[in-house]
């Protein structure tokens, strides 16, 4: 009988060991990690100053303002401000932020929005300053220039007839809408906010499949509103079987605070069903930071860091909005912990980047296996949203 109950013992304490919840991170390691993007951010800011331009991947090096990710450094800015309190860091944070102000009249792609709320959305959440609030507006009222009444979507970049493309969207413009929603949310008018729900309408409708992926671009006809077809530009080059990673987090992101701030339960039910297809994704490795594209890692086994930042910080962001809260938390705790890994973190202090690992566009051989300032970026975003649910989910 001794045996038995020892065995069935053993058999218990293995079977807690295997299904255990990983350790997590603690609130030390968190710190740390945000010391050492301080060290990245200031070891690019002479050049900043400088010259105006923002950091962006040891490919491309520093950008001008008007480059999609030139928001990024500003935003990783005010997120160490906010999780240090450092003074120091706020002032650059404003100082990078101002260089940016130019970009509230940029017309020539939809990119607006990640610019100027990851910038300047940051730096009102944090100081609640009027010139803020008025700059956040007036980028919001330029965004609807690309608006078209007859498709319902913003016109994502201009037309390419080499691609015989008259008005591409890409999954990425999902994430633009954020800054439509908190322009109505800060004393804008309501049109901000109806052109939100209607391009997340049309995304829903036209961008994914029915195994809730969706492809990277889909062109539309301007003058009547049709969907002409599902594209490329970045991800497999399939468009009928194309998964791109970082495009499936954007969606996941971009619903998940589309039903956050409509609270309409389509987009909880639509955000619900494209964290299933991430989570459940067979071909998603172990440590749950995904391939550049899920669809074909016999192509490249190359691996995404920025994918994975965004996935996990909209998993947190999604995580007190449903059901499967816990769930989602747990998956976003894993992703952090491995990006938290020597495998993945720059803990050299050199350089300019926190993560490594990230993949900016595969097929076009461009910014492959390196640091992207947007991943870092999510990361502290992701970061500091599970500090903050830690308290929620699990005691640490």
């Amino acid at each position: 009988m001794k045996q038995i109950a020892l065995i069935a013992i053993l058999l218990f304490t293995s079977f807690l060991l295997l299904h255990a919840r990983p350790p997590g991170l603690g609130d030390q390691q968190i710190a740390r990690i945000f010391s050492l993007e301080r060290k990245y951010l200031q070891n690019a800011w002479d050049s900043v100053k400088a010259t105006g331009r923002m950091p962006r991947s040891p490919q491309k090096g520093f950008q001008p303002i008007e480059d999609w990710t030139s928001g990024f450094y500003a935003g990783s800015l005010w997120l160490v401000y906010q999780f240090t309190g450092d003074k120091t860091m706020l002032q650059k944070a404003r100082q990078a932020t101002a260089m940016l102000e130019a970009d509230k009249d940029l017309t020539h792609n939809h990119d607006i929005g990640f610019i100027m709320y990851c910038s300047y959305g940051n730096g009102y959440r944090l100081t609640r300053d009027p010139a803020y609030k008025n700059i956040l507006i007036h980028s919001a009222r330029t965004a609807l220039t690309r608006y078209n009444p007859r498709v319902q979507s913003i016109m994502s970049w201009n037309p390419q007839p080499e691609r015989d493309w008259k008005f591409p969207v890409i999954i990425d413009n999902m994430m633009n809408l954020e800054l439509l929603l908190k322009a109505t949310a800060l004393g804008g008018d309501s049109s901000f906010y109806r052109v939100a729900v209607a391009h997340a309408n049309t995304t829903l409708k036209h961008q994914y499949r029915s195994d809730y992926s969706c492809s990277h671009v889909v062109d539309y006809d301007p003058q009547t509103g049709a969907m002409r077809r599902r594209d490329w530009n970045n991800g497999n080059s399939d468009p009928a079987t194309a998964a791109w990673s970082r495009g499936q987090a954007w969606g996941l992101y971009g619903f998940g605070f589309m039903y956050r701030d409509t609270r309409d339960q389509t987009y909880l039910q639509q955000a619900d069903h494209i964290a299933a297809y991430i989570l459940n994704h067979p071909n998603m490795p172990g440590d749950m930071v995904p391939y550049w594209d899920y669809s074909a890692p016999e192509i490249s086994a190359m691996r995404d860091a920025s994918a994975a930042a965004i996935t996990a910080s909209a998993l947190l962001q999604l995580a007190p909005l449903s059901v499967h809260g816990k769930k989602y938390f747990a998956a976003a705790e894993k992703i952090l912990s491995s990006l938290a890994s020597p495998g993945y973190l720059n803990e050299t202090g050199k350089g300019l980047f926190l993560l490594k690992h990230a993949t900016g566009n595969y097929l076009r051989k461009s910014e492959l296996d390196a640091g992207l300032i947007y991943a870092d970026y999510y990361f502290l975003e992701a970061l500091l949203r599970y500090k903050e649910l830690k308290k929620k989910y699990r005691s640490v």
